[in-house]
């Protein structure tokens, strides 16, 4: 067995743990931690797929920002964990069914020559997938790529506008009032006259 087929099965026996981890830990921070542990395990697995750009941006976004961003979420909300857990296998069906269709794709995959599917050609040694990437994101899938931005523009607004709550006791400014305003509204010009310093009185000699 080559030695990246001994790293491939060392991450990807990780990557399981931590996936299993993430569902099954009772603290939300060490479930958030887990799965810290499993994107970084996932990053080490698209170096071995020679896709560099994609492990460090799988790093930098979503280990540096994202997950960073659910640790200080889950750590200042008052999280009810028994209420999170109720119901939790009445999903098992459809977990079950989402978990044999990966799968089936890992098999698919990894057993390509068993199932008579060609293996990858070798790449050039001044090919950069980072460039190939860009290529194909900006040409071939302009499109797809520019309805994807759409989309999750569409969810930012969307998760905005759900969760904006008016509460009371709270200042509240409407956007299209704030707008209206004119420099009139806003600014009022005092005519002040200089005024000169009293004179001191004389001190007696």
């Amino acid at each position: 067995m080559e030695f990246s087929a001994v790293v491939f099965y060392f991450f990807a026996a990780i990557l399981l743990i931590a996936g299993v981890r993430v569902i099954t830990a009772r603290n939300p921070v060490h479930a958030a931690l887990a799965l810290v542990l499993a994107f970084f395990t996932a990053a080490g697995l698209w170096v071995l797929l020679e896709a560099e750009f994609l492990a460090i941006t799988l790093v930098l976004v979503y280990v540096g920002a994202v997950m960073v961003l659910f640790l200080f979420v889950v750590m200042m909300l008052d999280i009810n964990i028994e209420q999170m857990r109720q119901n939790f296998w009445d999903y098992l069906p459809i977990a079950a069914l989402v978990a044999g269709l990966m799968v089936v794709q890992m098999i698919l995959v990894l057993g390509g020559e068993t199932f008579g599917l060609t293996a990858p050609e070798a790449k050039p040694a001044d090919y950069s997938n980072t460039k190939e990437l860009g290529r194909l994101l900006y040409t071939d899938y302009v499109y797809p790529f520019e309805l994807a931005a759409v989309i999750l523009l569409v969810a930012i607004v969307a998760a905005i506008a759900l969760t904006l709550r008016r509460r009371q006791g709270l200042k509240w400014v409407d956007p299209a009032e704030q707008v209206k305003v004119k420099r009139e509204g806003r600014i009022r010009m005092v005519n002040l006259k200089p005024q000169k310093p009293e004179a001191k009185p004389e001190e007696d000699a």
